[in-house]
């Protein structure tokens, strides 16, 4: 086993568990920050169609995620990992995929009368964390379903800055109040406790199980890249 992984699984002996998985994977967040589609988003300047399309995508995407949250609660240790996990996917696939849903009717953005496709990042990411969820360790997938959780949120806080600045030249921009959504102190609370789950699930680990974690964390966090950099940057399906 990696030392640092061993030596980050210590309660109380060094960093959390968490603290390394976040430090592992610190090249991907610098390139998920960099992205073109997260800077236009935050400023303003993300053409209305793009964004569309990443609401459509984030759409499908909340249905499969709370399909994997699901499977996480059933092979959960306890009743409040359970009970956590299992309320995650029902405001995945209520409340949030509702106020998406909302934004697409609403007729701030441009109509799409085709059908919303999946794309390849999206439907690999799902499918990656619905097999995790199902076939791992409980530890093992809730270390893959994190990433969503942490890094939209620390994505998340410095869009809602950006975009309450748009929204002071803009007050009708058509979706930087939605952005500035993503700053929500519930949301914020919900990550704070996802860490501190998977944190527990390491203590109880194996060491075999701890290296599927880090390895599972990461997976999860280049789909993220993936999944935003698609939005703008689009990978075709090879033609039928």
């Amino acid at each position: 086993m990696n030392s640092s992984v061993q030596g980050a699984a210590g309660a109380g002996q060094h960093a959390r568990f968490t603290d390394h998985l976040w430090d592992r994977t610190k090249v991907l967040r610098e390139a998920i920050d960099e992205l073109e589609f997260l800077c236009r988003l935050g400023d303003g300047t993300l053409p209305l169609d793009v964004f569309r399309t990443y609401i459509e995508q984030d759409f499908l995407y909340l249905t499969g995620y709370a399909k994997a949250l699901s499977l996480v609660a059933a092979h959960a240790p306890g009743p409040v990992e359970a009970g956590f996990w299992a309320g995650s996917a029902a405001e995945a696939a209520t409340v949030e995929a509702t106020l998406h849903q909302n934004l697409l009717t609403s007729g701030r953005l441009p109509a799409s009368d085709a059908e919303p496709q999946h794309s390849q990042a999206c439907l690999g990411y799902i499918s990656y964390l619905t097999a995790v969820a199902a076939t791992e360790p409980y530890a093992v997938s809730a270390a893959a379903v994190l990433p969503c959780f942490w890094i939209y949120a620390d994505v998340g806080r410095r869009l809602a800055a950006s975009a309450r600045d748009v929204l002071a030249a803009d007050p009708s921009h058509p979706y930087a109040q939605w952005v500035t959504t993503y700053d929500a102190e519930e949301f914020h609370a919900a990550v704070a406790m996802a860490r501190e789950l998977v944190d527990a699930a390491a203590e109880a680990a194996t060491e075999a199980q701890r290296e599927a974690m880090v390895e599972a964390f990461t997976i999860a966090s280049r789909y993220e890249l993936m999944f935003w950099d698609t939005a703008l940057n689009k990978q075709e399906w090879p033609a039928s």
